[in-house]
């Protein structure tokens, strides 16, 4: 396999993934919530961008977790990046939204944004795509982890419409300062959920710090929230409060 090849952070990084759906899928609530009519929830929509090196499929156990009723209305979308080379792993071809150009990310790292912005464009098609077929754009979610965190963060702020939020996991901020001005009126309102580990030795925890500040300016309404020991890793309660979050966000159905 050509995981061999690959530069050990990021081998790391795909085992430290693996582990937090096998653990996920152990951990799933045994006491589901008294089932109630889709009818009565909203229909929403929940887009997932995987990490570097992982895969749609991979992360799909994540809705796992979601038992409250509100989501049975839900629909779910976990794509696969298109595999390219990768400048930080010389040259590997893997699946990736963008090229990265070193590991690890600090808050200084080089950003890759023509990539960028072609990628924010395939994301913007899936919700384009979601939205015409009837789900309210107050109820769309864009989510991810590390590299789709990133891709998770511009695809959210240059989105022309106020979508339901979006939720950065162990992610960095893609742009440089000068994107500040394509972000539209409408799009400074979509709430952000940024969650990072202080332990992160992949993502260091100082760039995700400089995402708050930075959508504060751009006057972007940011709840950041810091785990303590928490390495490049998505844990359970991150994704609790991520499942309280959406919900409290949700606009009912009419």
């Amino acid at each position: 396999m050509k995981l061999i090849v690959i530069a050990k952070p990021i081998v790391l990084f795909i085992v430290t993934v693996s582990s937090t759906v096998l653990f996920i899928l152990l951990s799933r609530p045994s006491n589901q919530s008294s089932p109630r009519p889709a009818s009565m929830a909203a229909r929403s929509f929940v887009l997932w961008l995987h990490g570097l090196g992982d895969s749609g499929p991979a992360n799909e156990p994540i809705k796992s977790l979601f038992t409250s009723p509100e989501f049975r209305n839900t629909k779910w979308s976990f794509p696969t990046a298109p595999s390219t080379p990768v400048s930080c792993n010389y040259g590997a071809v893997m699946p990736s939204w963008f090229d990265i150009h070193e590991i690890p990310m600090t808050s200084n790292s080089p950003r890759e944004e023509a990539g960028l912005l072609k990628a924010v464009q395939n994301v913007h098609k899936m919700i384009d795509k979601e939205i015409e077929a009837g789900t309210n754009p107050s109820n769309v979610f864009v989510c991810g982890f590390s590299q789709g965190g990133a891709l998770t963060l511009a695809s959210v702020l240059l989105y022309p419409k106020t979508l339901g939020g979006g939720a950065v996991f162990s992610g960095w901020l893609p742009f440089n300062s000068s994107m500040v001005e394509q972000i539209k009126p409408e799009a400074k309102r979509t709430p952000i959920l940024w969650s990072h580990g202080i332990a992160d030795n992949m993502v260091l925890f100082e760039a995700g710090q400089a995402g708050p500040p930075f959508l504060e300016q751009a006057g972007v309404s940011c709840e950041f929230k810091a785990y303590p020991g928490l390495g490049h890793s998505i844990t359970t309660e991150e994704l609790k409060h991520l499942e309280s979050w959406i919900k409290t966000r949700l606009q009912s159905s009419s």
